[in-house]
């Protein structure tokens, strides 16, 4: 049964998904979209791959506000993962592993177990969060730890719609002490939207080319208010300062940073972006909410106040396994910028260390893969017949 069991990822803006006994996941996006050049067609998941003009794309998305609420758009998106165009196989009889937000509504849990055990007719379910997914995988990559029992460690999961800061400790989330922050990956690429908007050309609408200039230029400073002198003098800009060409979608499918110097024939043609400061203070953000009116504080701050929940026998070894993920982790300088602040907030005689795995967007879903080939799989399991008896009553009570 193990070999079969299908592990989702189930995030707000990609589901990673796959059999347990692959290598790896697919990465898809968790949406519909429809595109101006494509009127009569609408693109679920990754058949966005397929549209040769993806200008003005327009989302249709399965969560709203970090939950899954729109429920006819995310069966749209699994008919399509578990289908031959997806992972190629039906849910039907299998047991699947899958995530759900931290402290998810009780009545969106009643609605994904009524659609998995009803309308997918899945054998078995193992419901648990991305956070609890990767303490599992950092237990199972670390040589030195032998059970989650004896874990200790902050999980950070930078995601689409929030960022979660996630205590462990022994192994077990502390409830108290998880932290929320109401900024993403999608609130910095609306913000980034916002200021190319207001200073260059109005792309309000283009929320995949923004997305992907977000991906490509932006990063974090490591000392935001010497970075903020960059307008001070010419040399300063010159290092920060970049035009983006943007795609044409004939002969450019994406964007790119253009190289001073070295044109290509076809930029003459092409519409540029010139960005300088949008560069670092998009992603300032994640640790600054305030600069967009979101009275929280960044994720130094939380990462401290989680803390203060953990028994303090506790904090040496949290400090010392800091494990960040997420899609948003991604961005150059994030690590350091992180330690830097963190350091500067907890006692001196405490280490800081920070752990950011190669693939931060599909970390967790290698620890589905290892809790559903674990020994002892079949005991975490809500079966079929225990969602007959009991209902999501008897899920609750596990």
């Amino acid at each position: 049964m193990a070999n079969t069991t299908v592990v989702l990822d189930n995030g707000a803006y990609t589901a990673k998904v796959g059999l347990a006994n692959e290598d790896e996941p697919q990465v898809i996006p968790n949406c519909i979209m429809k595109a101006k050049s494509e009127r009569r067609r609408v693109f679920v998941g990754n058949q966005i791959d397929e549209c040769r003009d993806t200008s003005a794309l327009y989302y249709i998305l399965c969560f709203q506000r970090g939950y899954l609420l729109n429920w006819d758009t995310q069966k749209t998106v699994w008919d399509h993962i578990f289908s031959k165009d997806g992972i190629g196989c039906s849910l039907e009889n299998r047991s699947i592993v899958i995530t759900e937000p931290q402290m998810n509504f009780h009545s969106v849990q009643e609605a994904m177990l009524e659609m998995l055990f009803e309308e997918y007719r899945v054998a078995g379910l193992y419901k648990t969060t991305s956070a609890e997914l990767a303490a599992f995988n950092y237990v199972a990559d670390s040589e030195e730890r032998t059970t989650m029992q004896s874990l200790n460690c902050i999980i950070i999961d930078v995601g689409y719609s929030f960022t979660h800061v996630v205590p462990f400790v022994l192994g077990r989330r502390v409830l108290e002490g998880i932290r929320r922050i109401d900024v993403g990956g999608k609130a910095l690429t609306n913000h980034l939207k916002e200021l190319i908007s207001y200073r260059h050309l109005n792309v309000m609408d283009e929320s995949h080319v923004v997305n992907q200039i977000k991906e490509d230029v932006c990063f974090v400073a490591e000392d935001f208010k010497n970075a903020m002198r960059v307008h001070e003098c010419d040399k300063k800009r010159k290092e920060i300062a970049v035009d983006y060409v943007l795609p044409d979608f004939t002969t450019c499918k994406r964007g790119y940073i253009r190289m001073p110097g070295q044109p290509r024939e076809e930029e003459e043609h092409q519409q540029m972006v010139p960005l300088c400061n949008e560069r670092f203070t998009v992603p300032e953000l994640l640790f600054n909410p305030s600069d967009i009116g979101i009275q929280q504080v960044g994720i130094p701050e939380a990462v401290v106040d989680a803390l203060k929940a953990c028994p303090w026998e506790a904090h040496r070894e949290l400090l010392l396994n800091i494990l960040i993920v997420g899609g948003s982790a991604q961005f150059p300088g994030f690590l350091p910028r992180l330690k830097r602040d963190l350091r500067s907030l907890v006692p001196d005689d405490l280490e800081v260390s920070l752990i950011c795995p190669e693939d931060p967007v599909r970390y967790a879903w290698y620890g589905g893969k290892e809790v559903a080939t674990s020994v002892n799989f079949e005991e975490f399991v809500y079966t079929r017949e225990e969602y007959d008896e009991y209902g999501i009553h008897g899920l609750h009570q596990r």
